[in-house]
């Protein structure tokens, strides 16, 4: 994590780019520590925060359209017989192939929050032909709501950004599904708020 540090000081914003699109492609870089990290960086006066959102949402954005394109051109043997270079556990695979069965194009969307599936569910909608324009949206919503997600908390936390980032390392998992959770859970407050105005009136 020293290192990756050293080259976010030293090339900023293309640095950040280029080991988000990386880490969202399958690389081991982790994602959301670096975020945490950057957001960190972000309060401390060191980078602008919507040039930093644009620029972690570009970097997302560009590693979930690298996994479905090589989904979509090279399919499911690519991933079982290279997905271990990056990650790609069977175990994973399998678990991330389940989830995308069920929840399908939403996995896409909420798969952002939890590491393995994140880096899987763009490479399987590649592989299932999802259309380009319903790919896209919905991994930029997931992307925007991630990215600003993770640089808020680290340019919440401020000064203490490492000790956060730390954590996060042990508890990355944990950490997605209860946002993931506070999500949907905010959904479903929204539409019976809604619902409810509608049979007041």
């Amino acid at each position: 994590m020293g290192q990756i540090l050293a080259w976010i000081l030293e090339y900023g914003y293309l640095a950040m780019f280029g080991l988000l699109a990386l880490g969202v492609a399958g690389m081991p870089i982790p994602d959301e520590v670096l975020m945490i990290a950057f957001g960190g960086l972000v309060s401390q006066g060191h980078y602008n925060f919507i040039a930093a959102l644009a620029v972690t949402f570009s970097g997302s954005m560009t590693g979930m359209m690298l996994s479905y394109t090589l989904g979509r051109l090279l399919g499911k043997p690519l991933l079982h017989r290279y997905g271990k270079w990056v990650r790609l556990t069977p175990s994973r695979i399998a678990s991330s192939e389940n989830w995308f069965g069920r929840y399908g194009t939403w996995g896409i969307l909420f798969g952002y929050f939890v590491p393995g599936l994140r880096h899987v569910s763009s490479y399987l909608a590649g592989t299932t032909r999802l259309s380009v324009f319903r790919y896209i949206s919905y991994a930029s919503a997931g992307a925007l709501l991630w990215c600003g997600t993770f640089l808020g908390i680290g340019h919440a936390v401020g000064m203490h950004w490492e000790q956060v980032a730390k954590l996060m390392e042990k508890v990355t998992h944990r950490v997605g599904l209860v946002v993931i959770l506070l999500i949907v859970l905010g959904g479903i407050t929204a539409w019976f708020w809604n619902k409810r105005k509608k049979n007041v009136t």
